[in-house]
């Protein structure tokens, strides 16, 4: 892990690509080889997560709203009070 940080991921050590097209198409590669690893989530998994998220969001944008209204009445009836 330490060594891929010094040596600079998952290229061949010591050899480097010349030139910018050559670097960029190397930088390439280790991105696909890296997207490879990835664990990516069932069909299943992303619909209960994309569910708390609306549900979630939902709530909070209520609570904001609510909170809003209720301090805009307050200080409408102090300001109101005030003059």
């Amino acid at each position: 892990m330490a060594t891929e940080v010094l040596t600079g991921g998952g290229g061949s050590p010591g050899v480097r690509p010349r030139g910018r097209i050559a670097g960029f198409i190397q930088f390439l590669r280790e991105v696909r080889n890296e997207l490879r690893k990835v664990t990516w989530p069932t069909f299943d998994e992303l619909k209960k997560a994309t569910t708390v998220i609306v549900i979630f969001v939902t709530l909070l944008g209520i609570a904001i709203g609510l909170m809003d209204s209720f301090f805009q009445f307050v200080f409408v009836k102090l300001v109101a009070r005030l003059f």
